[in-house]
C-alpha cells in the first residue's frame, strides 16, 4: 500500500521538505538584547533559589524545577515572538543557522564565573522551547549527596572501570563529580573528562583536570578517545556509554593503567552486565566478559528518591556491587544473573543490594514505606524486610 506521503502532489511534497529544512520563522522577534535580559532573569530565579531545570514554553509561564518537581515562575507568560529573541540573542550566528535548519539546537550558557547551563533549544508545533540545566562548580561531598564513605575507597583505586547505572536524572553525574573531587583533592594525577555536555565545573586541586566538551572541544566521544594516550592522563571520565566503540574504548584504557569512570542506562548493578553485552556482536561477547571480569572495580546502580524531610529534597538509594576475587569468578563462569545474592552475602566488603538499601532508608526515616515499595522491583521482599523478615 502507497502511503499518504508517497501519493502527495509534488507541490505538497516540496512544500513540507521546506517546512522541515527551515522550520524556524527568521523574521519573528522583538527589540534585540530584550531576549536575554528576559532570559538571564530566569536563570537568575534557578540561581537564587537552588533550581536545576528551568521549562520555557513560548505563551506560557516559564517553570523551574525545584526539589525535583515544577514550579511557577512569578512572571508573565513568555510570548512567541520574545522566546524567537531569546534564541537571536544568545546564539551566535552559526547556532542559529543549525536551529533555523534543524529545529534544535544544544549549547552551552555562561551565567557567571560559577554557574553555567546546559540548553536545548527546540521547535514545538512551530513555536520554540527551551529546557536548560544548571551546571556549577559547586561540588557537593558524599555527606551533602547521603552517599557512602566506600565509594571514597573506590574511587581512589589504581586503575580499572568503575561504572554508574540508572535512569536518566537519577543523580548519576552528581555522584561521579563527587567521586573525582575526592580524587582530586587527594592525589596528584591528571584528570581528563569527555562529556556531552560538560555537567560539573572543577577547579583544579592536587589535581590537574582537563575536561574537553562534545562538540566544542572535540568532533566525538569517539574522537576524544583516540586522542586520549596523547593527552597522558591517570583518571578518565567518559559520559554515557551508548555504543560499542565507546564502551571498548573505556575497557581498553582501564586495562592500560587508567582509572575510567563511566555512566550507563541500566536497571540494577548486576543487570548492568547484560545491558554490556548487548552492546557487542555475540562474538565478541566472551572476551568482553573477561576485560570486564579483570578491570572493572564497581558498578553502582543509584536510584534517587524524594524524602520525609523540608530540607533534603531527594536522596540517593544504592546497590553497589564490587569486583572481589568471588565476584571474578562468578563473571568468568558467565553466572551474572547469580551476583545478586552474592551482594547479598558481601555487606561487610562495602556491597548493598537495593532492597537493603531501601530497608536502611525506611528505617532512618529518611523515606516513606510507600515511596520504598514504589521504587523496588521485588516488592514482596521488601515488604517482609519492612516487617523485620530477612527472605
Amino acid at each position: 500500500m502507497l502511503t499518504r506521503a508517497a501519493t502527495a502532489p509534488r507541490s505538497e511534497i516540496v512544500e513540507r521538505t521546506e517546512l522541515m529544512a527551515s522550520p524556524v520563522h527568521h523574521d519573528r522577534g522583538t527589540a534585540e538584547g530584550e531576549g536575554e535580559k528576559a532570559w538571564r532573569t530566569y536563570l537568575d530565579a534557578i540561581v537564587r533559589f537552588g533550581g536545576s531545570d528551568i521549562i520555557c514554553k513560548s505563551e506560557t509561564t516559564p517553570k523551574i524545577r525545584l526539589r525535583g518537581a515544577l514550579k511557577k515562575l512569578e512572571t508573565p507568560p513568555t510570548s512567541t515572538d520574545l522566546m524567537f529573541q531569546i534564541a537571536k540573542d544568545i546564539l551566535d550566528q552559526k547556532q542559529y543557522a543549525h536551529f533555523a535548519s534543524h529545529g534544535s539546537m544544544d549549547f552551552a550558557y555562561d551565567y557567571d564565573d560559577h554557574n553555567r547551563f546546559r540548553v536545548n533549544i527546540f521547535m514545538a508545533r512551530g513555536k520554540p522551547s527551551i529546557a536548560a540545566r544548571l551546571i556549577t562548580s559547586n561540588i557537593k561531598r558524599f555527606e551533602d549527596l547521603y552517599l557512602p564513605q566506600i565509594l571514597g575507597d573506590i574511587a581512589l583505586s589504581a586503575q580499572g572501570l568503575i561504572l554508574f547505572s540508572g535512569v536518566t536524572g537519577s543523580g548519576k553525574s552528581t555522584s561521579i563529580a563527587a567521586m573525582l573531587q575526592y580524587v582530586n583533592e587527594r592525589k596528584r594525577v591528571h584528570i581528563v573528562t569527555i562529556e556531552d555536555p560538560i555537567e560539573y565545573i572543577f577547579q583544579d586541586d592536587k589535581a590537574t583536570i582537563n575536561q574537553r566538551e562534545v562538540g566544542i572541544d572535540c568532533i566525538s566521544f569517539n574522537e576524544a578517545l583516540r586522542a586520549l594516550v596523547r593527552e597522558n592522563p591517570d583518571v578518565v571520565l567518559i559520559g554515557e556509554m551508548r555504543d560499542y566503540e565507546t564502551f571498548e574504548a573505556a575497557v581498553r584504557a582501564s586495562e592500560t593503567g587508567h582509572l575510567v569512570f563511566g555512566t550507563i542506562h541500566a536497571s540494577s548493578a548486576w543487570q548492568t552486565f547484560g545491558r554490556i553485552y548487548d552492546l557487542f556482536p555475540e562474538g565478541e561477547r566472551d572476551q568482553i566478559r573477561k576485560l570486564l571480569a579483570y578491570n572493572l572495580r564497581a558498578i553502582v546502580y543509584q536510584k534517587l528518591l524524594p524524602t520525609l524531610h523540608e530540607d533534603i529534597s531527594r536522596i540517593p538509594a544504592l546497590e553497589i556491587l564490587r569486583v572481589t576475587p568471588g565476584v571474578q569468578k562468578y563473571i568468568l563462569e558467565g553466572r551474572e544473573g547469580e551476583l545478586l545474592d552474592l551482594i547479598k552475602q558481601s555487606h561487610e566488603e562495602g556491597m548493598v543490594d537495593f532492597t537493603t538499601s531501601l530497608v536502611r532508608l525506611v528505617e532512618q526515616e529518611y523515606i516513606h514505606a510507600k515511596v520504598a515499595l514504589e521504587a523496588t522491583p521485588k516488592p514482596e521482599e521488601l515488604k517482609m524486610r519492612l516487617k523485620g523478615i530477612v527472605a
